[in-house]
């Protein structure tokens, strides 16, 4: 039985499996990230409740993730993965209320650039939070990359007149 829940942590932590790609996983491991906000953004959540569904995936997160090092016996494996996608589930704030249309691809690339600069650059704070050992520093640097990422995604799209 705890191998089943290993592999289950395992499974989600990956990504279903894309962390395991011999290059870049972050890099892919982020690709689902605009599909779980298009997922998301089916069910017309009101900001508060979008929030609140944003927060749980971070603490979920920072159990799934703890339990997935600690399983592979490192400290932060780069075939971690379930940090980079739920993470933007912030990335995609400014655009929370669009409606899912031709624009959404065009957008969520542009997202997808920010955020892999912002998490591969790892400006202060979240160097600072990169440092963290366990769950909590897995998905708190991405959060942070996150947010960096959601500004510039919001004056991206001002100064391309899509807002």
């Amino acid at each position: 039985m705890k191998q089943i829940k290993e592999q289950c942590i395992l499974l989600l932590a990956t990504g279903l499996g894309i962390g395991y790609l011999p290059r870049a996983p972050g890099t892919f491991g982020s690709l689902l990230g605009p599909l779980l906000v298009m997922g998301l953004l089916c069910f017309n959540l009101t900001l508060p409740f979008y929030l609140l569904v944003a927060v749980v995936l971070f603490l979920v997160g920072v159990f799934i993730c703890d339990r997935a090092a600690k399983i592979l016996g490192l400290d932060d494996p780069g075939c971690i993965v379930f940090d980079e996608f739920t993470a933007f589930t912030i990335v995609m704030l400014p655009v929370l209320n669009r409606a899912i249309d031709g624009s959404f691809f065009w957008i969520s690339l542009i997202a997808f650039l920010w955020f892999r600069l912002f998490d591969i650059w790892k400006p202060w704070p979240v160097r600072y939070f990169d440092r963290i050992h366990g769950g909590w520093g897995i998905m708190a640097d991405d959060y942070v990359a996150a947010v960096y990422a959601a500004i510039c995604l919001y004056t991206t799209l001002i100064l391309l007149g899509w807002f």
